[in-house]
């Protein structure tokens, strides 16, 4: 390594590479929304279907419209706690 001990390695920054924080805030929250969108329209989608589903099945009797609310939450909590231990799993896999 030949030069000066306060030689710079990086090399000079320009006005023109800096960026402002604004414009590194937006570029964030564009790749939060692309990340997220998909999130957002499958719990706004599971929420419609359900709804909807359970619209019908009342109108079928309000026996069948107690078993499918009580089939649903448990089904919907059971998915939710594999879907937890996924992710632990996961976690642990990565340490």
């Amino acid at each position: 390594m030949e030069g000066n001990i306060n030689q710079q390695l990086l090399g000079e920054v320009t006005i023109a590479d800096q960026v402002s924080f604004k414009d590194k805030l937006w570029s964030e929250t564009k790749k939060l929304w692309i990340l997220a969108t998909p999130a957002i329209c499958t719990r706004v989608s599971t929420f419609g279907i359900y709804v909807i589903t359970q619209a019908f099945v009342g109108h079928i009797g309000s026996t069948e419209l107690a078993a499918f609310s009580f089939v649903y939450t448990v089904i919907l909590r059971f998915a939710n706690g594999i879907l937890l231990e996924c992710t632990k799993l996961i976690k642990s896999h990565k340490e």
